[in-house]
């Protein structure tokens, strides 16, 4: 594998008062063999003193928590990876530009608009000139979309009275809508928002789902002189990470970087992050040395632990079974917004450059006044967070944090539920902890039965009638030990079916049951030799060949994984469960849309929150999650007394899919799917590679 270089700490990290003379920092990317059991990528940081190194090993998520200054000039000096930041120089230019003359007001035509649309648009704009109180004001409030709060769904306003174009205005726009809703149907893409626009939008708001995941559309309302790490994400929005391996990407979607992910360093007032593996000296620099910062990640020890690891960064360590660990980030601004971030990245260069992620985040206003603690709000998303925060140690490295940064914007881990609005979150929150969990109460809270519980809080249970099935599609990085039991227990969750009815079934008939109707997606041997860094980048991906060639594992549910970024592998996790009729299961049929839930739509002039009913017709997953009983748990017990065994802290989002259209825009990989071929395909097994072998009897490994 080819391996990204040593990391070397900057003067100001080399001469920190942290890092004792005769100490070693050093970080390598160097594929990791799972212990027994543990079939997941893993990386190395190693820090500690010469002949004692500690090895760092994490799962794969993170949320992150971000809270943001007032803006003023970027003070963010470059990060240590050029790949990182040469957008962030074009941004740089490009504000340096913008400042010397007014910004214009954007003028946004949809492709399907035609002729009358375009005269419509010119006469508004001739009209804006002509009026010079109306121009000050859409000139001011540009400025307004990077404040806290979302922005309001009202016109532009003036100080000035309206002149009458406005009025012409709104009638010339109520009869193009008309015009419009005539001539074709809703086309339901979920619009970021930014500054207001005209007072009713073309664009359909999908109300009930969470990202476009990187539309197109969705990414060119952003006026084009504003770089990604300036835009405020109200609505949720997921991209693929950008891959240096893949630029363009094949698909033409748009990406994420690190910086973009985290905004500028200057804005940060705190954050908090997890990694499954963690270079802790190259995120570091990401940061100014004054924020304050919570790591989330196991020592060598792996026990309950919290101390310093650089100045005004606090490391915490939950408390690991079988040696597992999780993945999560936060990060608060200093204007009070705060963004929450899902990723299927590690907080390791590779990761950002080398091979293919995912990246979920939102921005989450802050109230205008808190609200009063719910102690009824248990299993909604910044609950969800908040129990996640606590099960991963988060507490008292917050108390330890704050006796020297009293500065630090949250006194305790519930100001999160309190004092900011996440009415605009749609997405469901799914976490895995690990342990033993036993009684309703706590299996309902994680892993799979946690699935099953936000499948239903969509509406999107799917019912034990003979009409409708869920097909799965399962993408990942890691292959679990698959029976058939588990399989049908994990598809029966994904249904939102009551997990008390599924242990009400007998044991012996469970394990007798076919395998359901889910589609396994990894790599096979031909495809990672023919990726762009071949078997050498191979190493993140784990299936063991004991797995492989077991007397009952489900070799005819295999389907070969090829990112639509190009000859790249992916590190990714999602689900995309799709309800299908019985006569389609087998074919190329569309999907069935069996389930009402709310659709916002603007496409009236009287009210821009009036809500059109649409029909879902599945859901996805972006997380931390591999498809394994180690990621999501193994259900046993009795309905009265049930247990959920879960071996790895992991956590993702779920979200309803209002057509196929965005499964396809969603899905990271080539769809459908090509089936592996009997006798001819074999999935990639890193443990058989001589190449991988040979790479590391060099390295030392």
């Amino acid at each position: 594998m080819v391996t990204s270089p040593a990391i070397t700490c900057s003067s100001s990290l080399r001469n920190a008062a942290h890092v004792s003379a005769g100490h070693v920092v050093t970080c390598s990317s160097r594929p990791i063999l799972p212990a027994p059991g543990n079939h997941r990528g893993s990386f190395g940081i190693r820090i500690g003193s010469p002949g004692e190194r500690g090895m760092l090993q994490w799962s794969s998520v993170m949320p992150v928590i971000a809270i943001q200054r007032k803006f003023g000039p970027d003070t963010m000096h470059s990060p240590p990876e050029d790949f990182l930041t040469d957008d962030r120089s074009r941004a740089i230019a490009l504000s340096m530009q913008d400042a010397s003359k007014p910004a214009p007001a954007p003028i946004v035509i949809s492709d399907d608009e035609g002729d009358e649309e375009l005269a419509f648009q010119i006469q508004i704009q001739l009209a804006m000139e002509a009026s010079k109180a109306e121009t000050s004001a859409r000139e001011s409030s540009y400025p307004s979309s990077r404040s806290a709060s979302p922005p309001a769904p009202a016109p532009v306003q003036g100080s000035a009275p309206k002149p009458k174009f406005l009025s012409e205005r709104a009638q010339m726009e109520k009869e193009r809508l008309e015009r419009q809703k005539r001539s074709r149907p809703d086309d339901s893409v979920e619009m970021d928002a930014e500054p207001p626009k005209r007072p009713h939008t073309t664009d359909t708001r999908h109300r009930g789902s969470a990202p476009s995941a990187g539309s197109s559309k969705a990414s060119s309302s952003f006026p084009s002189n504003i770089p990604t790490i300036d835009r405020i994400f109200w609505e949720a929005e997921a991209r693929q990470v950008a891959n240096r391996h893949a630029e363009p990407r094949r698909d033409g979607q748009p990406t994420f970087r690190l910086t973009e992910v985290l905004g500028k360093k200057s804005d940060i007032s705190f954050a908090i992050l997890s990694s499954y593996s963690l270079a802790l000296s190259w995120v570091y620099e990401f940061f100014d040395r004054q924020t304050p910062v919570i790591v989330v990640a196991h020592d060598s020890e792996r026990q309950e632990a919290m101390h310093n690891v650089f100045p005004n960064w606090v490391r915490t360590v939950p408390k690991l079974h079988n040696n597992r660990g999780c993945m999560h980030m936060k990060i608060f601004y200093k204007t009070g917004r705060l963004r929450v971030v899902i990723s299927t990245a590690n907080l390791v260069d590779m990761d950002w450059r080398d091979i293919e992620n995912t990246v979920w985040l939102q921005d989450v206003p802050l109230r205008s006044s808190p609200i009063a603690h719910d102690p009824k709000a248990t299993t909604d998303f910044p609950a969800m967070l908040q129990h996640v925060l606590h099960k991963t140690y988060v507490k008292p490295a917050l108390g330890a944090l704050r006796k020297e940064r009293p500065d630090v914007p949250i006194k305790v881990i519930e100001d999160i539920r309190c004092r900011w609005d996440w009415s605009k979150v749609k997405a469901q929150l799914v976490p895995s902890v690990a342990g033993k969990h036993e009684g309703w109460p706590n299996v309902i809270m994680t892993g799979h039965v946690r699935l099953m519980k936000a499948v239903r809080d969509m509406g999107l249970r799917t019912g034990k009638g003979k009409g409708k099935q869920l097909m799965l599609e399962c993408q990942g990085s890691s292959i679990g030990t698959y029976t058939t039991q588990w399989l049908n227990e994990f598809h029966w969750s994904a249904r939102g079916e009551s997990a008390e009815d599924w242990l009400d079934i007998k044991k012996a008939h469970r394990g007798k049951e076919p395998y359901p109707p889910v589609k396994i997606l990894f790599p096979t041997l031909k495809t990672v030799r023919a990726s762009v860094l071949g078997e050498p980048g191979g190493g993140t991906m784990f299936c063991a060949p004991n797995q492989w060639k077991g007397a009952n594992f489900p070799r005819d549910h295999f389907y070969d994984s090829k990112s639509k970024a190009g000859g790249v592998l992916m590190h990714s996790k999602m689900i995309l469960a799709l309800l299908r009729t019985e006569n389609t299961l087998g074919g190329k049929g569309k999907a069935t849309t069996t389930n009402n839930v709310d659709s916002g739509s603007e496409t009236e002039d009287s009210d821009d929150d009036i809500v059109e009913v649409q029909k879902e017709v599945g859901w996805a997953y972006i997380g931390s999650h591999n498809f394994t009983p180690s990621a999501w748990g193994n259900l046993s017990g009795s309905s009265f007394n049930p247990v959920l065994n879960v071996t790895n802290y992991e956590i993702g989002v779920v979200f309803p899919l209002k057509d196929e259209a965005q499964a396809n825009k969603i899905a990271c990989w080539e769809r459908p799917p090509k089936k592996y071929v009997v006798g001819e395909d074999i999935p990639w097994m890193q443990n058989d590679s001589l190449v991988l072998q040979q790479l590391r009897v060099q390295e030392g490994g």
